[in-house]
């Protein structure tokens, strides 16, 4: 196991500026989760720990030890990747045990080890099968068997669920955080789908445009995030946002509708954007809210999600109880003031965020 750091870490592809400074800490033995959009730089980020890239500017530390110039197998790191990379022609026990095999290592040593991983990961009975004979959940855990069995100090992770269907994914997050409390190890994974982020990880790293935006638990960044980028990024369905300002009687959109306001010591000035999550909105009566017209109507079982115009913004509410709606119907509606977020409308840095 092993922490590692980041120190003004630069990234450039002729003149393309992909990574701009990154300074971040990794504890020993914590799951962090890189996310994203595409291109923010969240997989060359992982590339350069691997030493897979070679960086432009900055350091590179794991475990105290300066990597930065050294080569990918003197790292001591694994990798996971997207596409699984399997050897087809050979067998599940054949692939875990390719890299000891690589480095010589003894081969009651290498048996011992390859038996370990496959009783963690459920394989016992798969050794003597190929790739082709698998589906794709299992070729992920003989992805993830192979590096378990070099032992490495940290883990890498290259969206290795974006291959899987949907249900698969779900079991396949599960068993990647097992895996992560069993071992312990120091592990770094990437993805675009912050449900997996939300989901996975000790602590989320939020990357865009090859900056940091903001790193925190997932519930801080859902909780108390930094900006408005943080904000409509993290949460599924995305946060709302409607544009306005405040004044006396509240804040009030661009169309005239007033929305309440928390309590503030001060009432900021100029453009404001106010910022309300989907599962933040309460039905009421019709005084004590305000008028919504129903765009559209998603059951979702037990759920039910509703697009909404609201204060001449096009929103979306959910609501955890069966509505019987339909298009062109009028809701009245209120935020949850505990849950409302308001942002500068220049900076997008959250009002009174701490």
């Amino acid at each position: 196991m092993a922490a590692v750091e980041f120190t003004r870490i630069q990234k450039r592809f002729g003149n393309t500026h992909v990574l701009q400074g990154i300074d971040l800490a990794i504890r020993d033995g914590e799951f962090l989760v890189l996310v994203g959009p595409s291109g923010c730089g969240k997989s060359t980020l992982l590339r350069l720990l691997a030493g897979l890239e070679a960086v432009s500017g900055g350091q590179i530390a794991i475990g105290g030890r300066e990597v930065t110039e050294l080569d990918p197998k003197d790292r001591d790191i694994a990798m996971v990747f997207q596409n699984y990379a399997l050897y087809p022609h050979m067998t599940v026990a054949d692939n875990m045990a390719f890299s000891l095999e690589h480095r010589g290592r003894p081969r009651a040593e290498i048996k011992e080890r390859v038996d370990w991983a496959a009783q963690i990961l459920g394989l016992s009975a798969l050794l003597e099968r190929y790739p082709r004979q698998l589906s794709g959940g299992q070729r992920q855990r003989v992805a993830m068997g192979r590096a378990i069995v070099r032992n490495p100090q940290v883990f890498l992770f290259d969206e290795p669920l974006s291959n899987l269907d949907a249900k698969l994914r779900i079991v396949m997050r599960s068993e990647i955080k097992a895996l992560h409390r069993k071992l312990g190890t120091t592990m770094v994974y990437v993805t675009h789908d912050q449900v997996e982020a939300m989901t996975m990880a000790d602590r989320i790293v939020v990357l865009n445009g090859g900056r940091i935006e903001q790193v925190g638990t997932p519930l801080e960044l859902f909780d108390r995030p930094a900006n408005r980028f943080v904000a409509g990024f993290i949460g599924s369905p995305a946060m709302n946002f409607i544009e306005g300002r405040c004044t006396s009687m509240g804040f009030e959109a661009g169309d005239g509708a007033v929305l309440p306001l928390p309590c503030m010591a001060t009432r900021p000035e100029g453009t404001v954007v106010y910022g309300i999550r989907p599962e933040h909105f309460e039905r009421c009566a019709p005084d004590d809210g305000v008028a919504a017209q129903v765009l559209g109507v998603e059951p979702l079982g037990s759920d039910t999600q509703l697009n909404l115009r609201l204060a001449d913004t096009e929103v979306v509410a959910l609501f955890h109880e069966r509505l019987v709606v339909q298009p062109g119907d009028t809701l009245h509606l209120r935020p949850r003031l505990a849950a409302v977020h308001l942002f500068d409308g220049a900076s997008g840095r959250r009002l009174g965020a701490g």
